[in-house]
């Protein structure tokens, strides 16, 4: 197999996610440079921390170069937060990613492995592909509803927005009539020439992916899912709506962007 050569920027947006970073960084480097790309950097893109997460940002640094902190400016946007790492980055390839650590630092490790032999495609952490679970539920074959809730009430998440999340992917697939399983992912790794800013500056939240997939899917770019095992939030708070009001009203704008798109997915 070809093993092409590449550089990597990982882009973290984050809000109050010191602790996590704490562990999640050094993870994400040791994990990178066992896979001997030719170079890679790690972009934080904060959008309004009250913690201390440009000082352990600055602390790691003291160590390595690797890290680079952008304070955003404008009104606290999640799409918009990737979009800025992404015009920022300066590498051939970007992946991003929550910094929550529900997105393991292993998995990047096997997504760049993926990418080096196939640096034409991209590849998509996805829960619902083999090898995947979801919050709560850590071997796909238990797929016990009851375990995963247990887990996830011990959690920081919420057992109402995972179980929420769980089915609304179901439907969501059922709209769009793609064969991606997880068009909600968040986590994924391509050329940075393959996306714009016109995926990300029409969505609020997390419905920005399915314009990425979409868009992926009409410019015939190859799409690997590559399952990973979401794992429950360890410190801070669910940026997910805690109730079931909150969840219905950020769960329309998925349901209008699936609509919207679902005759350019490719199929």
């Amino acid at each position: 197999m070809n093993n092409f050569q590449i550089s990597i920027s990982i882009i973290l947006p984050t809000i109050n996610e010191e602790e996590n970073l704490r562990s999640l960084i050094p993870d994400l480097i040791e994990n990178i440079t066992l896979n001997n790309i030719e170079s890679f950097e790690i972009i934080i893109m904060d959008d309004g921390s009250t913690d201390n997460t440009k000082e352990l940002i600055n602390s790691i640094n003291k160590e390595n170069n690797y890290i680079k902190f952008f304070k955003r400016d404008n009104e606290p946007s999640l799409p918009m937060a990737i979009w800025e790492g992404i015009k920022n980055a300066k590498s051939s390839h970007v992946l991003w990613m929550d910094a929550d650590g529900s997105m393991p630092a292993e998995s990047v490790g096997d997504f760049i492995k993926i990418i080096k032999e196939n640096p034409n495609q991209v590849v998509i952490g996805s829960r619902f592909a083999d090898g995947g679970a979801y919050k709560g539920i850590l071997e796909l074959e238990e797929k016990s509803l009851l375990k995963a809730i247990f887990n996830v009430y011990k959690s920081n998440d919420t057992v109402l927005g995972m179980v929420f999340s769980n089915m609304f992917n179901r439907l969501l697939r059922f709209i769009f009539k793609s064969k991606v399983l997880d068009i909600t992912s968040g986590f994924i790794v391509g050329k940075k020439e393959f996306f714009s800013e016109k995926l990300f500056n029409k969505s609020s939240y997390g419905e920005y992916f399915i314009y990425v997939v979409s868009d992926l899917l009409k410019s015939n770019i190859e799409i690997i899912e590559k399952g990973y095992v979401c794992e429950t939030r360890k410190y801070g708070e669910s940026k997910t709506a805690t109730s079931l009001v909150q969840l219905i009203k950020r769960g329309y704008p998925y349901i209008k962007v699936a609509l919207k798109v679902r005759d350019n997915n490719g199929n």
